[in-house]
């Protein structure tokens, strides 16, 4: 399977409809992250579970208790559909995305997305994204483990301290180079090292692979 071609971006969802089609752990799980964001969602679902009902009882989201209609993609920029095992639906969706031109993410879909949702690791001001273009989401999950154990509340402050000598910079030094070059001498020494553990089923796989070749050769 060949890389993934899209173009990597973050949008900005703030003050903008959203709409959330399911009421499971992954519908919550979206729904919190896109209120983390600031954006207006609301949830399509018969029933949700107890998370989305407190946002719902709090008024922090709007909660249509009933099956999705087309009405509900009006003046949407983004579909997050986390309905499993309606390909159908998802490749409606999809051509409904194309016609009225907002943005869709369905969940075991890739094909009937125009969007991805990375795995993201957030430390202050800092924000990660991880993508195996589908193929390994489980991968991606244990990879925000280990980088959230690296990007700790540390380097949240030093993320912090960073943009704080860039804004006293823009204020005291007016020559653009300049501030670059005191920008980049901060960061001197800064790097994030580690080191890929593989676990045992792959070493023993491309041992194999490895022998093989060698007894055709």
């Amino acid at each position: 399977m060949a890389p993934n071609p899209g173009f990597p971006l973050m949008l900005d969802v703030k003050g903008w409809s959203v709409v959330v089609i399911g009421g499971d752990e992954e519908a919550a799980e979206k729904t919190q992250r896109l209120l983390e964001s600031g954006a207006r969602v609301t949830v399509i679902s018969p029933t949700l579970n107890e998370a989305l009902r407190q946002l719902a009882a709090s008024a922090k989201i709007i909660h249509r208790g009933r099956h999705f209609r087309e009405t509900d993609l009006e003046h949407v920029i983004l579909v997050l559909n986390t309905i499993r095992g309606d390909r159908d639906f998802a490749k409606m969706l999809i051509a409904k995305a194309r016609e009225k031109g907002f943005l869709l993410w369905s969940v075991d879909y890739p094909e009937a997305s125009s969007v991805t949702m990375p795995a993201v690791v957030a430390s202050g001001h800092a924000r990660v994204a991880i993508s195996t273009s589908g193929v390994a989401p489980a991968l991606s999950g244990f990879m925000k483990e280990d980088l959230e154990r690296i990007l700790d509340a540390e380097f949240a402050s030093f993320v912090e301290w960073l943009g704080q000598l860039r804004e006293e910079a823009k204020k005291s030094e007016p020559d653009a180079e300049k501030r670059r070059a005191l920008l980049r001498e901060a960061l001197d020494g800064f790097r994030l090292l580690g080191k890929v553990q593989y676990p045992k089923v792959w070493l023993d796989e491309k041992a194999k692979t490895a022998s093989a070749v060698k007894r055709e050769a």
